[in-house]
Order: C-alpha cells, then structure tokens, then sequence
C-alpha cells in the first residue's frame, strides 16, 4: 500500500517536473480553448439567469443552448481538425462565393433583431453568415497571397485586388447593417497584406482611407452617431443613450480586486443590456473582479500569441498558406477581443462584437471553434513536415556529438588513425617503385 502511494506521487511530481514527450500538435494551445469555452459556459450561465426568467420562465434555459452549442462545436472541431490544410486551400474560392450568397440571403429573408437583419433562422439556431464571411474571407486572403505573392509586393494593383472582394462583403454587411463585423475583416486582410510584404506606403494610405470612411459612416447615420457622443460621455444621458455604457462601468466598479462572487452580480438583474452576449465580459469583471478579468485577458492574450507564433514558423518552413491564414486569425481573435473588452469597459464605442469563445451565440461558437481546429491542424502539419525534412538527421547528428562529446571525439581519432594509415601505405608503394 505504501508503495502504491509512493509511486504515485512520484508519477505526479513527474508530471510536473520532468519535460513532455514530444507531440505532434500544441497542447497548450487545445487547454487554452477549452479553458475559455469553460469560462464561456460558466459566464453565460450566471448572467443569463434573470433574462431566461423573465422570458422562458426557465432560468437556465440559456444555459442549456449554451452547453448544446458547445457540445456542437467541440464535434465541428474534431470533424475540422481531420481536413487537410490544402483542401481549404482548394476550396477557399467556392466558401467565399457561399458567404456572399449567404449574405445576400440574409437581406432577403433573415431575421431582424434590434433593428438589424444578421440572422437567417435554421430551427433550433440562427445562423449569422457575418461569422462565415469572417473565416472565408481570411482563407480566400491566404491563398490569393500563396498565388499573387510577387504581385502584392510589386505592385499596387496586387495590393488592391482582396480590397476589392472585401469592399462587396462590406457593401452586403453595411445593408443588414454590421460595421463592426466588416471592420473586424479590413483589419484582418490589411493585417495579412501587410506580413505579406506589401509596401508600407500603400499600407498607411489604405488606412488613413479606411478611418475616414469609417468616419463618414458614422456622421451620415445617426444611431451610430449617438454611440459615439454617448461612449465620449455616457454620464450626460445615463438613461438614454450612455444607459448600456452607464450599467457597464457600475459592473467594473463594483467588481473591485476579487469581485461580488459567482453568481452574486447585481447589474445582471434586468438592468445591465445583453448581459449574456455582447456584455458578458461586465459581468465576468463583477463577479470575479480584477483578478477573473486579468486571467481571461491572459488567457486570450496566449490564444492569440500561439496563433502568431504558429503563423511565424510556418512562413519559416515555407508552408505559406498556413501561415498567411494564421496570421489572419490572429488579427482576427485580437481585434475582436479588443473591441469587445474595449465597448464593455468604455475605451471604444459599443459594437455588437462577441468575445471569442466566451460570448453567448451559436454560430460565433461554432465558427470560432472551427479557427482554433484549423489552427491546431497547421500546427500539427508544421510539426509533421519538420519531423519529415532531411535536415532533421543532421540536426540529430550535431545534437549527438554535443550531448556525448567522447563519441565525437573517438570519431576523430578514428579518422586521425585512418588517415595516417593511408599516408603510411602509400610512402611505402612509393618506395618499392623507387
């Protein structure tokens, strides 16, 4: 019995001390998802009790779909993970057409929600095609870079041409209307353009153009308009229009150092908006304070770090695709956490932005998880096609003579002694011709 107890805890020392064996897919990346999709499901659950109340009679009727659409999305993930990256790479054309029909569909026949028509209704969830055209459009950026490298860097044109195809997915998004979505991917395709080596003057023009249209969109529509005046000063009209903005901020303030406690938010109880989706991160910053608020931001800080670092050797090895798509999903998680976090916390002007993997929303969820698959398997590509290159055997030979020097040297002697021999043997032949 003792003996039993002493080896396990000698297995589990060893599980922390002693180094994993080598894999061929990024762990820490799969317990980061899960952890965050973790934080979701708890998160959602909390904050979505009153509203589900008050409208279902059901308090964790939220909850519920929330755990479903995570059950959902884990088996989209496993179904994702086994597709090889060059078959996105192939298809990367008909998936962008397919947003663009999806999104002219919407505007057709989807359903409207707080004045905007985002959603097309599939029975037991909506489907908003903004979340498809996101990851379509970085797979169709990706493989026009692999094929118009050259183009991109040389010419402006080249520069120009995914502008473009992103400026018809934002002519269709501005129609339901979802500029924050359409932002999200001008930011992603500049981002990926940019590491792909375009020129940095064409990359400061295009921005510069972007702000002031973006600038203009906002003048010309008055709702808009009042998000911004309202995030500049949201106390002038607590139950107006900084009202959302207003509750927000009591929920960080509230939240203090170590927070009110799960479960224990008072800004949930019908007087924070959206408390559940757009505004969860308030609430998580109630309940858990500071401290919650700094472990989830690290958390999606490392998410988006291990999409950057997989982007960077992959450019490395020279599997561009992969690496050009990583990147883009970087830029994408990124930005969308900032203009999330930022709108909850009164730094940018509230967008109707979910926080990656967190956010209440099936087709978020869904599509977020498929990026992180895709992510997981350009890693494990990477990792097999190093494991694969020739190089590798003499990587394993220098490793060999550093970590056993005497073999290293026994080899030397070895050919000191060979070559002496022959240097013997053929004064001697010389001598007998003499």
């Amino acid at each position: 019995m003792l003996n039993m107890i002493r080896n396990g805890i000698s297995s589990v020392g060893d599980w922390f001390v002693k180094p994993a064996k080598p894999c061929l897919y990024d762990r820490q990346l799969v317990w980061i998802a899960i952890a965050l999709m973790i934080t979701g499901l708890v998160m959602v659950t909390s904050a979505s009790v009153p509203v589900a109340t008050r409208l279902t009679g059901m308090p964790f009727y939220f909850a519920f779909r929330h755990a479903f659409f995570l059950a959902c999305s884990l088996a989209i993930a496993s179904v994702v993970m086994q597709i090889p990256i060059e078959r996105w790479h192939k298809y990367s054309i008909p998936m962008l057409l397919t947003s663009i029909f999806l999104l002219i569909v919407v505007l057709a026949i989807g359903r409207s929600v707080n004045g905007a028509a985002r959603w097309i209704p599939l029975g037991i969830f909506n489907l908003q095609p903004a979340e498809v055209a996101k990851l379509s459009l970085f797979m169709f950026v990706s493989g026009y870079l692999v094929r118009q490298n050259k183009q991109v860097r040389e010419t402006f044109l080249g520069f120009l041409k995914p502008l473009l195809v992103l400026g018809i997915l934002g002519f269709l998004l501005l129609q339901q209307p979802d500029l924050g979505s359409f932002v999200v991917m001008f930011v992603g395709t500049v981002g990926m353009l940019f590491i792909a080596g375009a020129k940095l003057w064409q990359f400061l023009v295009m921005i510069a153009s972007a702000l002031v249209g973006i600038g203009l969109l906002i003048a010309f529509e008055p709702y808009r308009m009042r998000r911004v005046t309202s995030f500049l000063d949201p106390w002038q009209d607590p139950f107006g229009s900084g009202y959302q903005l207003t509750q927000s901020l009591m929920a960080f303030g509230r939240g203090e150092w170590w927070g009110q406690g799960l479960g224990n938010s008072i800004q949930k109880l019908e007087y924070l908006p959206e408390a559940h989706t757009d505004f969860v991160f308030a609430v998580l910053a109630e309940e858990l304070g500071l401290a919650g608020v700094i472990v989830v931001l690290l958390l999606l800080f490392a998410l988006v770090a291990k999409a950057l670092i997989i982007g960077r050797k992959c450019l490395k090895s020279g599997q561009l695709f992969g690496g050009y798509l990583a990147f883009g999903f970087a830029f994408w998680f990124a930005f969308q956490t900032l203009v999330n976090v930022g709108a909850a916390a009164g730094m940018v002007p509230t967008k109707g932005l979910t926080l990656p993997l967190i956010s209440y929303g099936g087709s978020s969820l869904f599509i977020m998880a498929a990026a992180v698959a895709i992510l997981i398997r350009i890693d494990h590509e990477q990792r097999l096609a190093e494991r694969l290159s020739p190089e590798d055997t003499e990587e394993d030979d220098q490793v060999i003579s550093e970590d056993n020097p005497q073999i290293a040297d026994n080899n030397l002697v070895l050919v000191d002694e060979s070559d002496t021999k022959s240097e013997d043997q053929q004064l001697k032949k010389n001598d007998e011709k003499k």
